[in-house]
């Protein structure tokens, strides 16, 4: 097998000799999904494993990931070239295939796969179905389950959930190595003083990636005739607070952000006083961010969020206030907004440092998918 340097996020040289893995990437919301499957696929390659990630719509790399295309590593592959038979002759076949959240792979590229492990006489690949997150208790049970394909070209053969999740029975959280210690660098009077110029004394800096939740108007209007600074980020949540503000007479002291980089993300998570994040790429980045943050869930057509939120909630062991503030966000309970104080804000911190030396203690996802992925293959 031929050794590709590449460069990890501690800019160590390493030698990739790992495993070939295939990722597939069906975009919903280009936030989430293609931001979780992008920080796998590097954590992947810096841990020495070589990726082909095949997404559907990979526009939002140019702002997410602006060099996704140049890493060293990662092949970033559109999603239709898996239905071109001609196109995979000439591919090596992978040791792993992970479909994400539940996506379905191509027909065509796993018939011409199969067709090529019977006629080599090797074992199936790793076939990992990397589920969505979730705190709920039934959770642990599922992980690590295999489940065999009763139809199609890969009649016989089994995949093997990974649930990631927020305790030691779980497939763990996504998290690099170098994490902390960028962190540390980080000069957070220099960050507030470029993004946030005009923040009074005195105010919080507040940052807010959200959908649409009916309670914005509410979190704007408290804001009004107070230090604090809202620091909007763009495409829903730009659009869901014009779309308020234009109602109201008097407007709090806010700015809008551009679009920017995971890396960036981070920062801003790192530098602010309370977060407001949504999904679940983000929902992670908060936690170990390790600032007060309200999580907008990803809402559901059966209310099936309600539930996930709750089992979140009684996981970080929230207190009443913080609880009280993430049903009103998300549209669970009504009331007033209920403003932090010092002393409220004191204790979520408090809260999200607690959990975040609770997950700190875990294996990170990336380890056990690679533990995973190393042991024997499932029997055909």
């Amino acid at each position: 097998m031929a050794a590709i340097v590449c460069e990890n996020s501690s800019d160590n040289r390493r030698m990739q000799t790992g495993q070939l893995w295939d990722i597939f990437c069906t975009v919903i919301d280009n936030h989430g999904d293609l931001g979780v499957c992008w920080r796998l696929s590097r954590q992947l390659r810096d841990a020495g494993q070589r990726v082909r990630l095949w997404v559907d719509d990979a526009s939002a790399l140019a702002w997410m990931a602006p060099t996704a295309h140049k890493e060293p590593g990662i092949d970033i592959r559109p999603w239709a070239d898996a239905s071109q038979t001609g196109s995979l002759q000439t591919m090596p076949a992978a040791d792993v295939w992970v479909e994400a959240f539940g996506c379905t792979l191509p027909e065509a590229f796993v018939a011409h796969f199969v067709a090529r492990t019977v006629a080599s006489r090797r074992q199936q690949p790793h076939w990992i179905n990397l589920e969505y997150l979730s705190a709920e208790d039934w959770v642990p049970r599922m992980h690590g389950l295999p489940s065999p394909v009763m139809s199609g070209p890969a009649k016989g053969w089994t995949k093997t959930f990974l649930y990631p999740g927020f305790t030691h029975d779980t497939g763990g959280l996504l998290r690099e190595n170098d994490l902390l210690e960028r962190q540390q660098q980080l000069n957070r009077t220099s960050w507030r003083q470029k993004h946030a110029p005009n923040l009074a004394p005195g105010g919080l800096l507040i940052s807010l990636f959200c959908y649409e939740p009916a309670a914005l108007p509410l979190l704007l209007t408290d804001l009004v005739g107070t230090p604090h600074h809202l620091l909007v980020t763009p495409g829903r949540p730009l659009a869901a607070v014009q779309q308020a503000l234009a109602h109201m007479p008097v407007h709090p002291s806010w700015s809008a952000l551009p679009y920017t980089e995971q890396n960036g993300f981070d920062e801003m998570l790192w530098a602010c006083d309370l977060n407001f994040v949504r999904g679940e790429d983000s929902l992670v980045r908060a936690l170990w961010a390790g600032q007060p943050f309200i999580w907008h869930i990803y809402p559901q057509d059966d209310n099936a969020h309600h539930a996930k939120l709750e089992a979140f909630l009684d996981w970080m062991q929230a207190p009443q206030d913080l609880s009280a503030a993430h049903r009103i966000w998300n549209g669970l309970a009504q009331g007033e907004w209920p403003v932090p104080s010092a002393s409220s804000l004191s204790s979520w911190n408090r809260t999200v440092q607690a959990a975040r030396e609770r997950l700190l203690g875990q294996r990170p996802l990336t380890s056990q998918l690679i533990e995973m992925a190393s042991g024997p293959t499932p029997i055909q």
